[in-house]
């Protein structure tokens, strides 16, 4: 019981994590780094640390026939998806950032019934409807009000388009390799493909890191540290006594912390105001969204209970 209350607290953090990278991430860019720049710092210093950690802990080779898809995983899960997540948070709000990303769920659905053939029950598809009908709705209302961009939000989707693609092609992986050394070689992969895209080094030595205060240089580092290498471990010891449909659900409180971090760090001065960006709109939408991706999680839930039953 101990151990379930733990991994509960593990998921919780998390998800409290990533809810204030999305406003604080927001108060770097692109004042003081650019989303590119921001990005590199962010593949390099989880890869640094991934491989310090693996190097230690876990020693397993990986198939030559499998880099292929490792490098994919690098494409989808790193680059494209942090290309797009930090451009798209740099030029929408963080409150829609947090609300778009709530959409990866049905997005694994779907996906996964084009790569994985898995099937599509009445329930999932009404619960993709909805959960696609509150994310159409939110980008359409994108650029009404302050510090939304429809280009913004479009980015944001790609980001959790991409991300999803990630989760299905890195199934077989994971069943294969340990967590860890998988999400090494993933960011290994994608830092390169980072340093390949052309504005990130010419941006990076365009960079004058002198003027950067001590603050926002911390900022940087929770988003490379906390955000990155730390979620990655909590969301493993969480796996390990949960299962994933639960660590699933965590998701919707994300967009929920994301409002709740708007208030606080902007009350006590950490980040700017971005309160302005929550609407009851929105508010509306995001419930539209937290239903859909519901009835696709009970639906997803009942096919796997149903299959152990028959077997």
């Amino acid at each position: 019981m101990n151990k379930t209350v733990s991994a509960h607290v593990a998921l919780f953090l998390v998800n409290t994590l990533y809810g204030a990278s999305h406003v604080l991430a927001k108060g770097v860019m692109p004042t003081f780094l650019s989303p590119n720049v921001f990005i590199l710092f962010r593949a390099l210093g989880a890869t640094i640390l991934f491989w310090l950690v693996k190097t230690f802990f876990i020693r397993e080779k990986i198939a030559r026939k499998d880099y292929w898809l490792l490098a994919a995983c690098g494409l989808f899960g790193v680059a494209i998806n942090q290309l797009f997540f930090f451009h798209g948070l740099n030029l929408s709000s963080s409150i829609n950032s947090g609300i778009i990303m709530s959409v990866n769920p049905i997005l694994v659905v779907i996906l996964s019934f084009f790569i994985l053939k898995e099937k599509i029950t009445l329930g999932k598809s009404v619960g993709i409807l909805l959960g696609t009908l509150g994310a159409i709705l939110l980008t359409l209302t994108a650029g009404t009000g302050k510090g939304d961009s429809v280009l913004g939000d479009f980015f944001l989707f790609i980001n959790a388009a991409s991300y999803a693609v990630y989760l299905v092609i890195a199934k077989p992986l994971m069943k294969k390799y340990s967590p860890l050394t998988v999400i090494t070689y993933v960011f290994t992969f994608g830092l390169g493909f980072i340093v390949l895209y052309p504005p990130t080094l010419t941006e990076f030595f365009q960079t004058n890191f002198v003027v950067i205060p001590f603050a926002v240089w911390m900022k940087i580092l929770y988003v490379v540290i906390g955000v990155t290498f730390f979620t990655y471990l909590l969301t493993m010891y969480g796996l390990k006594y949960l299962t994933a449909s639960v660590s699933s659900a965590y998701i919707y409180l994300q967009p929920v912390l994301v409002m709740i971090f708007a208030f606080l760090l902007s009350a006590f001065g950490i980040a700017e105001d971005y309160t302005g960006t929550i609407t009851l709109e929105k508010i509306g939408y995001m419930l539209v969204i937290f239903l859909g991706v519901y009835t696709t999680s009970v639906s997803s839930f009942g096919t796997k209970s149903a299959k152990l039953k028959d077997n």
